[in-house]
């Protein structure tokens, strides 16, 4: 175990210096803001006047990139790539920003503290470790040897115990001081548990704004830009790419399907003949995930899986292994290892549907000629080519800046971040490879991100003016089905000025409820008023509502108090955190941030053209 440690450690440093010297060897490689190279001391990032260098950024993204290559098993795509670097970047702003508010408070880390630390409170990582676990629990005793062991300190963990604890101490005592006045009182905890306890069922009536005509609402140019300057962070949008996308489907056969099931019932016998699932799994499973961990989905209650896994899965008895199960991600063998009523604890193994070896080498065949013509070529009629000659469907897509473009319900793999990683209008993209068929785009638009200008609003708040003035004119209209309610019923009121009153189910506070939506005025009202109550107008942004009470109950004081102890412990960890988010988001806000990554990826790019 502690070899197995030790190898573990020394293979992370060499990474680390592998790809310090890749990233530094690019860097020198590049050049920043014009002819500028990019040096050991050249700035990614400043916050608040303090650099954050490329070569320590690009150093932290290669190292967390690795590891997510690795717990997924292959590659990256270019929008997962571009996720991870925004996080990476994220996290140097706000450890530089923590940085400086450890020492504007004072706060610093002693070596008596790392030790004693060290010895109590492992990393998370160590924690997870298998190799520290008795019967699937973290195990002190096992540690505390691999703390000891002289393999593992030569392995480099002294290093990155003291490395990860003068982060993690200050950030803690920081964190407790931002916190410590944090404490829910009895009051706000009832009021709480009122919310989701308390319950109302109501009749109302509904006058929605369709009733009244387009045409009788005018909205003037000057309400609307007193609108729109008022409102103006509403109105602030993703970058906007439109494309053209080619597809080269991976097209699946009766016969592959016949082959993935009988590969499925291969493993089955041998399971079956003595072998163990859980290695069977770690050797043939698809699912990366969960094959590492011998197959084990974890434990869990209904909901979880696709209906066809878990209707078989719930009929096995623990220690049977299914027969093949085939749903939309393949074929699977599933185990129960326990079940508890409606819990179970599962185990697979996936063995997807793939394209036979001769039917996907004419599918790599293709797409290679495909390549060949149209990829990452500057000329928008190679596309059209491309498609004309190898007979390919197309399709109109658009893409939002940080979001992976969809097609036909499905992932479409490094098109957006290509799109908005300096890609012209005309261009086209590399051929990227995914598991249901290959893709290649062109770039036929592109919008820039950011404050949209009032041209492009206007008739968006247009129509958001016309139905506030709708519903003014609803109230009156209103006021008159609250006043023959209250002379009959709102039944009658109802169907006398030409719409119907609806019950609703019991609701909460904070429920969805039909016809009223959720947290609006109108739920608001239910609460409001006390059992047989008629209410009178309540506007919302979709029409006005007439209510009558038909049921209250409050919720039970008794049983709030039984549980108030656990209530306060959960409540207050989320205040915590949530108190946390708002400090790191106010440091942000206040803080000057210069961001020059986009410059350094376009010189890196005028470079490699040269």
């Amino acid at each position: 175990m502690l070899q197995s440690m030790r190898s573990a450690a020394k293979y992370v440093w060499i990474i680390i210096a592998i790809t310090f010297v890749g990233g530094f060897l690019f860097a020198q490689a590049s050049g920043l803001l014009g002819r500028a190279p990019v040096t050991t001391t050249t700035a990614v990032a400043k916050v608040n006047g303090a650099e954050i260098l490329y070569t320590d950024y690009e150093r932290a993204v290669q190292n967390r990139s690795q590891q997510a290559s690795q717990q997924l098993g292959r590659a990256l795509t270019l929008d997962e790539d571009a996720r991870l670097r925004q996080e990476v970047f994220d996290d140097m702003v706000n450890d530089a920003l923590l940085q400086q508010e450890y020492k504007k408070r004072g706060i610093t880390v002693t070596d008596e503290e790392i030790i004693k630390f060290a010895q109590t409170s492992p990393p998370p990582e160590l924690l997870r470790s298998p190799e520290l676990q008795t019967e699937g629990q973290f195990d002190p005793a096992k540690y505390r040897r691999y703390l000891a062991n002289p393999a593992a300190r030569e392995g480099g963990l002294l290093q990155y115990l003291e490395a990860y604890y003068r982060q993690e101490i200050p950030r803690q005592k920081l964190f407790m001081q931002v916190t410590s006045d944090v404490y829910p009182s009895d009051a706000r905890l009832w009021s709480m548990w009122r919310d989701s306890h308390d319950s109302a069922q109501v009749t109302y009536a509904a006058l929605r704004t369709d009733l009244i005509s387009d045409s009788s609402v005018k909205v003037s140019d000057d309400e609307i830009s007193s609108y729109y300057d008022a409102h103006k962070k509403q109105y602030e949008r993703p970058g906007r790419a439109v494309l053209s996308l080619l597809t080269i489907p991976r097209a699946v056969t009766a016969a592959d399907t016949a082959a993935a099931r009988a590969r499925a019932e291969q493993l089955r016998a041998e399971i079956v003949g003595g072998q163990k699932f859980e290695d069977v799994a770690k050797r043939e499973s698809s699912d990366s995930g969960s094959a590492r961990q011998g197959g084990d989905l974890g434990r869990g209650g209904k909901g979880r899986f696709v209906p066809e896994f878990e209707k078989a899965a719930y009929a096995l008895t623990p220690g049977e292994v299914s027969q093949p199960v085939l749903s939309p991600f393949g074929y699977h063998l599933i185990r129960v290892d326990e079940k508890k009523g409606d819990t179970l604890s599962v185990r697979h193994i996936l063995v997807p549907i793939g394209q036979s070896d001769s039917s996907a080498a004419r599918t790599d065949r293709e797409a290679d000629a495909v390549a060949k013509l149209a990829a990452s070529q500057e000329d928008p009629k190679k596309f059209d080519q491309a498609v004309a000659q190898y007979k390919l469907s197309r399709a109109s897509v658009v893409a939002l800046e940080g979001e992976p473009v969809s097609w036909l319900g499905k992932p479409v793999p490094s098109v957006s971040a290509w799109a908005f990683g300096g890609a012209k209008v005309g261009e086209t993209s590399d051929l990227y490879d995914a598991p249901d068929a290959y893709y290649l785009a062109r770039l036929d638009s592109l919008t820039q991100g950011g404050q949209q200008p009032l041209s492009e609003v206007k008739e968006e708040i247009r129509h958001r003016i016309a139905q506030d003035k709708k519903v003014e004119q609803l109230v009156p209209r209103a006021e008159k089905i609250a006043q023959q309610a209250a002379s009959s019923s709102l039944e009658q009121a109802a169907a006398a000025n030409g719409t119907k009153a609806e019950q609703t189910p019991v609701f909460s506070r904070t429920s969805l409820v039909p016809g009223l939506g959720q947290f609006t005025q109108a739920i608001g009202a239910a609460f409001a008023l006390p059992k047989g109550a008629l209410s009178g107008p309540v506007p919302s942004r979709d029409g006005v509502y007439v209510l009558r009470i038909d049921r209250r109950v409050d919720a039970d004081k008794g049983a709030w108090q039984a549980q108030k102890a656990q209530q306060r412990d959960q409540v207050t960890n989320a205040l915590r955190q949530q108190r946390i988010r708002e400090y790191l988001a106010g440091l942000r806000e206040s803080a000057k941030i210069v961001d020059n990554r986009k410059d350094v990826q376009a010189a890196a790019r005028r470079q490699s053209a040269t």
